[in-house]
């Protein structure tokens, strides 16, 4: 007899805290030690978002090893997954992250059905299993498995997203496809995940309401005098991909034409970024670096960039930055260049708009950007045309207003508080097509 007929037939489907929990499950997290990109940020909005509903959620990642392995905040407990492993590793989230992914996925599915899908069955509630990117593909797989057999696969339904098209090769799509609903974040990596011969669901990401939250008109002033102008700041990860390479050019190119721009960059640890600043140095760029340990505040930021002195072309920020930091550069900058030439997404585009500044996307899978509405938008990497747009962006004091509003108000169309209602109808389309109810 199984499981379902001990306990009795669930309720009707409702997505409400009494009858539906939720897990959710990728490597980056909410540490700083498990960001590594826009994953991290994602998956911290969405399962607080989550919890701000009054949901219970289960999020496990590959926390900091120096953190504790279980954490509570309200109804969101944290799990940092695979802590023996990272102890070896202290670089990041990826390092090691081959033994990582064998241990997820060895490990967490019998976990989460023992202490989490039984328990909640008991108790009357569904669980909604959400997980993240190639590494947690087979985890999902192996969840359904569990679940089939100990009699709840019908209680629970589960979503695979793809954020990025890295590791989309190493997916057995036909396995997955069965057991879970595939979604992803853009029009864009649903024309790439149809290559693999995948029907996904575009959910698009969110963003929380600490980026509205306007900075101090002095601070941003403060931060403008530090600089000559135009004042361009880059944040990401040092991947091709970004085109930091055409950022430096075209900051070069500003200075040819006769203009005085400062690049405020922070990249990652890749290997790219040794290039880049070659790059830099190769076009005769002065850059300077800017190093802080541990986590500064925005303060401590702004005393060492003004410790620094106005001639460097190129500032190097080697250092964790908060979100009222970034919000600050964000607003003060001239322009931010998010001009990748492969972006699944853009979310560090939304964060502009959202903290008033301006965005120079690319064209991929920025669904949001509208050239010359709520940003600009560079397709190419021809970094003349990046230098025409950052001109563009400082010709006109009524443009600009223009962008800032537009950009503003298209940000607040992504807000969790409505990408959640997108995600939550989903997810009881799930429950229903597998016969939850």
């Amino acid at each position: 007899m199984t499981e379902h007929a001990v306990l009795g037939p669930l309720p009707p489907i409702a997505l409400n805290p009494e009858q539906v929990e939720f897990v959710a499950v990728a490597f980056e997290g909410p540490d700083p030690y498990a960001q590594a990109g826009g994953l991290g940020v994602r998956m911290t909005g969405l399962v607080r978002a989550l919890a701000s509903r009054g949901f219970r959620v289960h999020f496990f990642f590959i926390g900091d090893p120096a953190l504790p392995g279980v954490e509570t905040e309200g109804s969101l407990t944290l799990y940092r997954w695979g802590q023996w492993i990272s102890r070896y590793h202290l670089e990041g989230v990826y390092a090691a992250e081959y033994e990582k992914k064998a241990d997820l996925d060895q490990s967490l599915p019998a976990f989460i059905v023992e202490q989490i899908a039984k328990p909640a069955r008991q108790a009357g509630r569904r669980v909604a299993i959400l997980t993240e990117e190639w590494q947690t593909a087979e985890t999902a797989i192996r969840i359904s498995d569990l679940l089939h057999h100990a009699g709840l696969r019908n209680s629970a339904a589960i979503l695979w997203n793809a954020n990025h098209r890295m590791g989309l090769g190493q997916i057995d799509f036909s396995r997955l496809g069965y057991v879970a609903t595939i979604t992803t974040v853009s029009r864009f990596m649903r024309q790439l995940l149809g290559q693999h011969g995948v029907n996904a669901v575009v959910i698009p990401n969110g963003i929380d309401s600490d980026w509205f939250h306007e900075p101090a008109r002095a601070e941003v002033e403060r931060l403008r005098r530090l600089f000559s102008r135009p004042l361009l700041v880059k944040v990401g990860r040092f991947d091709p991909d970004k085109r930091w390479i055409t950022a430096v050019e075209a900051v070069a190119v500003l200075k040819a034409r006769g203009f005085r721009p400062t690049l405020v960059l922070r990249g990652g640890m890749e290997p790219h970024g040794a290039e880049v600043f070659g790059r830099a140095r190769s076009l005769g760029l002065t850059v300077v670096e800017l190093t802080m340990p541990g986590t500064p505040s925005r303060e401590e930021v702004l005393s060492q960039l003004e410790a620094l002195g106005p001639d460097a072309d190129v500032v190097h920020l080697r250092t964790f930055l908060p979100k009222d930091m970034l919000r600050l550069l964000y607003r003060a900058a001239d322009a931010v260049l998010v001009q990748s030439g492969f972006e699944p997404f853009g979310l560090v585009g939304l964060e502009v708009m959202a903290s008033g500044g301006i965005a120079i996307t690319g064209g991929t899978g920025e669904d949001y950007a509208r050239a010359f509405r709520n940003g600009l938008i560079a397709d190419d990497d021809d970094p003349r045309r990046l230098a025409d747009l950052v001109a563009c962006a400082m010709s006109s004091k009524e443009l600009r207003r223009d962008l800032v509003r537009e950009g503003r108000r298209t940000a607040r169309t992504y807000h969790w508080d409505r990408i959640l209602d997108e995600l939550l109808a989903q997810i009881s389309l799930a429950f229903s097509r597998q016969g939850g109810q």
